[in-house]
């Protein structure tokens, strides 16, 4: 899945890359000198990589239920 918004545009991440991300966006929010606009911008885009991993993690989880009931190894549709 390709980067959306200002997070997952440019590029596409991997699960353990977007998770690097929300902490560092966890750690910018836990600044004392965070501004309140950048503190909306900060939990905005975090809030839009945790969808970015649950999605990714459901695909797999899916993927992997199917392979489990079928024994087969085709890709989840």
């Amino acid at each position: 899945m390709a980067k959306k918004n200002d997070n997952t545009e440019e590029k596409k991440l991997s699960i353990e890359e977007a998770f690097s991300e929300i902490e560092k966006k966890i750690q910018s929010l836990d600044k004392e000198d965070i501004s309140l606009e950048d503190s909306f911008k900060e939990y905005r885009e975090g809030m839009e990589l945790l969808k970015y991993c649950h999605e990714a993690i459901e695909e797999v989880e899916q993927k992997v239920q199917k392979i489990a009931a079928d024994g087969n190894l085709e890709d989840f549709e």
